[in-house]
C-alpha cells in the first residue's frame, strides 16, 4: 500500500494530544492524531474538573496561547469555584466542575471539525526512522504513516495494568484498551524508560447517598471564564458535597491492607506523593482519626458521583465496608470500584525545553508520558509541543518560556532539567515568580506571543490590545492627586483610616488596608467606564506594586544567566575543574543556557562558575 503522508501526527488524543493536535493543524499542518479508542478523546478517566490550585493558572496559560481547553471547559461546567480566594491574587485558582461526557463530545467535535486534522482510530507499535531521521509511524495492523514530526501523547496507556485488590487487568483506564508495543519502539530509540503510578476513587450512585449528612458545596458567582472566546459566563447548575471519614473507616483500612497490592508490594510503580491513596493516608498520617473528601457529579445524564480523596487499590468487599462505615454513605451502592494503575513513561530529561528528543529531531513528547500527573499539566505540554513541532518543520525558533514567563515554563523546565522520580504536580510553590504570573494576567504575558506564532486569532489579540490601552488609561487616573477635601477625609474615617494634611495620589491611598478601588470608586467614581477585569488589575497594580517591583528586579537579575546560552556541541568529560557529577549531569541534559545549568541537580554554583569563565573564553575567541 501507499504510505499516506502528513506534515505533523499525534500519537494519542487525550489531553495533551487534542491541544498539540489542534496547534498543529490551526497552524497550517497537515496533522494525523491516533488515539486507541474514538471514545477516549478527552476523556476525563479521573476527577471530572479543570483547573484547581496551580493547574488554573494552566488552563488561563493554554487559553491564552489560543489551546482549547478552557473552551472546552466552559461550555461544559456544572460548578465553579475560585480557590484560596482569602488568600492573595497570585493564588488565586479557577476551579470546574464539568460534565465528563460533554467534555468529551465537545472536544472530539472540535477535532472531528477542524481543518488540516484527521482522526484515526489505531495502536501505534513503532516509530519509524529512515537513515537515522525521523520517518513515521507504524502501527499494530503494519498500516504506516509518514511525516515530518511526530508528537507522542500516550498518556497513562504504555503497558498499563490496573489493580483492584489481587486483581488484575491489563488495560487503560476506565477499562480502555492499553497500547503494548510502544514502549519497546521508545526503548529502541535510547529513551529511559520509567513505571509510575496513580489512581482513581470509586463512583457511587447518586440516590443512595444521604446528602442530609453531609455539607454542601454551592457553586460561587461572578468568577471569570477560563476562556477569552466565552460570551457569557458558565452557570452553576449542580452542587458538590463534602464529608469526612472515621475512626472506623480506617479501622476497616487497617485491617485489610494486606490484601492491598500497595502493600504487598505487586504495585512496582512509583506514585504521586500529593494525590496518595486513602490507605496511603491512613499510614503515613496515624495521627489523624478523621479524612476529609469530595462527592463531585461526573455528568447531567448519569447518576454516578466521584468520590474525590478516597482513591484505593484495595479489594471491592473493602472498598464497599469502609464506604458504609462514613456518614451519609451508608447506603451508598458502589457503581465502579476504584483502582489503581500503572504505566510506562519517559525520563523527560532525554528532552530539550521544547519538548523535542534530544537523539531524534522531530520527535516531541507531551503529558503523562512525561512523568506529569494532571489533564492541565498534559494539556500545557501538549499545546508547546504541537506548536514546537510546527516551528521545527518550518525551521523556526522553538517556544520556548521562561520561568518568568509563564507557569508552563515552570513546568516543562522543571520536567527536562531536574526529571521527576513521581508523578509530577503543578503547584504554586514551584514558580519563584508566582506574583508576576497569575491567572488573571495570562492573556498579557502569552497572547502576543500566542499571536505572532499564528494560533491566536486576530479577535483576541484585539483583545489583548484593548485590556492594555484601558490599564495604561487607569493607570493615569491612579497618578491622580487628591487633596484632603472633607469628602475624602469622611471616607478615611470610614474605613478607620488616618486623616492625611496634604496631596496624595490615589495609587497611594490604595495601599491602605482598609481601602481599595471597589470601595474608593462606589465613593468618588473615578473608574465608572472601566470593567472589573480592569478594576482588578489596577487594584492588584495599586496594591502590589512594591512586590511586583520586587519581583521584577529579581528577573531582571536572573535574565543575563538565562540569555546566556551554552553551545550545543559542548563535551564536559573534556572540561577541566568540573566535578564528576557535574561533568555527567551537564552531559546528559545539555542545558541551553546558564540558568537552566544552574538549576540541575548535582551542579554546584562552583560548577557553575567554572562553566560561566569557560563560556566567556569560548565567547573572546
Amino acid at each position: 500500500m501507499e504510505t499516506k503522508e502528513y506534515d505533523v501526527i499525534v500519537i494519542g488524543a487525550g489531553h495533551a494530544g487534542c491541544e498539540a493536535a489542534l496547534a498543529s493543524a490551526r497552524m497550517g499542518q497537515k496533522t494525523l492524531i491516533t488515539t486507541l479508542n474514538l471514545d477516549s478523546i478527552g476523556f476525563l478517566p479521573c476527577n471530572p474538573s479543570i483547573g484547581g490550585t496551580a493547574k488554573g493558572h494552566l488552563v488561563f496559560e493554554i487559553d491564552a496561547l489560543g489551546g482549547e481547553m478552557g473552551n472546552c471547559a466552559d461550555k461544559a461546567t456544572l460548578h465553579r469555584r475560585m480557590l484560596n480566594s482569602s488568600k492573595g491574587p497570585a493564588v488565586h485558582s479557577l476551579r470546574v466542575q464539568v460534565d465528563k461526557v460533554r467534555y468529551h463530545e465537545i472536544m472530539k467535535s472540535t477535532l472531528e471539525n477542524e481543518p488540516n486534522l484527521t482522526i484515526l482510530q489505531a495502536e501505534v507499535a513503532e516509530i519509524l526512522t529512515r537513515n537515522n531521521e525521523l520517518y513515521g509511524i507504524k502501527t499494530a495492523m503494519g498500516e504506516k504513516f509518514k511525516a515530518k514530526a511526530v508528537v507522542v501523547c500516550t498518556g497513562v496507556y504504555l503497558k498499563s495494568r490496573t489493580l483492584t485488590g489481587n486483581y488484575i487487568r491489563n488495560s487503560g483506564p476506565n477499562g480502555f484498551t492499553n497500547a503494548t508495543k510502544l514502549t519497546a519502539s521508545l526503548v529502541s530509540l535510547g529513551l529511559k524508560i520509567l513505571r509510575f503510578k496513580t489512581g482513581t476513587p470509586m463512583r457511587i450512585d447518586r440516590r443512595t447517598i444521604n446528602f442530609d449528612a453531609l455539607d454542601e458545596q454551592k457553586g460561587e458567582n461572578s468568577l471569570p471564564s477560563f476562556s477569552k472566546n466565552t460570551k457569557r459566563p458558565p452557570k452553576n447548575i449542580l452542587s458538590c458535597y463534602m464529608g469526612y471519614t472515621n475512626e472506623r473507616t480506617h479501622d476497616i483500612i487497617r485491617a485489610n491492607l494486606k490484601y492491598s497490592p500497595l502493600y504487598q508490594g505487586v504495585i512496582k510503580g512509583v506514585g504521586p506523593r500529593y494525590c496518595p491513596s486513602i490507605e496511603d493516608k491512613i499510614v503515613r498520617f496515624a495521627d489523624k482519626n478523621r479524612h476529609q473528601f469530595f462527592l463531585e457529579p461526573e455528568a447531567l445524564s448519569t447518576n454516578e458521583v466521584y468520590v474525590q480523596g478516597l482513591s484505593s487499590s484495595l479489594p471491592y468487599h473493602a472498598q464497599i465496608d469502609f464506604i458504609h462505615s462514613i456518614k451519609g454513605l451508608e447506603n451508598a451502592h458502589l457503581m465502579r470500584y476504584a483502582y489503581a494503575i500503572e504505566y510506562d513513561c519517559i525520563d523527560a530529561t532525554d528532552l530539550d525545553s521544547s519538548l523535542q528528543y534530544k537523539r531524534l529531531p522531530g520527535l516531541f513528547f507531551a503529558g503523562q508520558v512525561n512523568g506529569t500527573s494532571g489533564y492541565e499539566e498534559a494539556a500545557a505540554q501538549g499545546i508547546i509541543a504541537g506548536i514546537n513541532a510546527v516551528q521545527y518543520i518550518k525551521r523556526l525558533p522553538p517556544l520556548i518560556l521562561k520561568r518568568n514567563e509563564a507557569y508552563i515554563g515552570v513546568l516543562i523546565d522543571d520536567l527536562v532539567t531536574k526529571g521527576t522520580n513521581e508523578p509530577y504536580r503543578m503547584m504554586t510553590s514551584r514558580a519563584e515568580y508566582r506574583l508576576i504570573l497569575r491567572q488573571d494576567n495570562a492573556d498579557l504575558r502569552l497572547t502576543e506571543k500566542g499571536y505572532k506564532i499564528g494560533l491566536v486569532t486576530r479577535k483576541n489579540y484585539l483583545k489583548l490590545l484593548k485590556k492594555r490601552r484601558d490599564i495604561s488609561k487607569g493607570e493615569k487616573i491612579l497618578n491622580t492627586i487628591l487633596s484632603p477635601t472633607k469628602d475624602l477625609l469622611q471616607f478615611l474615617k470610614e474605613n478607620n483610616e488616618p486623616e492625611i494634611k496634604t496631596g496624595i495620589t490615589i495609587r497611594s491611598l490604595l495601599k491602605r488596608k482598609s481601602i481599595d478601588i471597589y470601595n474608593f470608586n462606589e465613593k468618588f467614581h473615578y473608574f465608572n467606564d472601566f470593567s472589573p477585569e480592569i478594576l482588578k488589575q489596577l487594584n492588584i497594580i495599586a496594591k502590589y506594586e512594591g512586590y511586583i517591583n520586587i519581583q521584577n528586579q529579581q528577573i531582571n537579575e536572573a535574565l543575563s544567566n538565562e540569555n546566556t546560552i551554552i553551545p550545543a556541541d559542548i563535551d564536559y568529560t573534556n572540561l577541566k575543574g568540573l566535578r564528576i557529577e557535574a561533568q555527567q549531569k551537564l552531559q546528559k541534559i545539555k542545558p541551553q543556557t546558564l540558568a537552566q545549568a544552574s538549576r540541575i541537580s548535582g551542579v554546584s554554583p562552583a560548577d557553575i562558575s567554572i562553566l560561566t569563565i569557560y563560556l566567556k573564553r569560548l565567547k573572546r575567541r
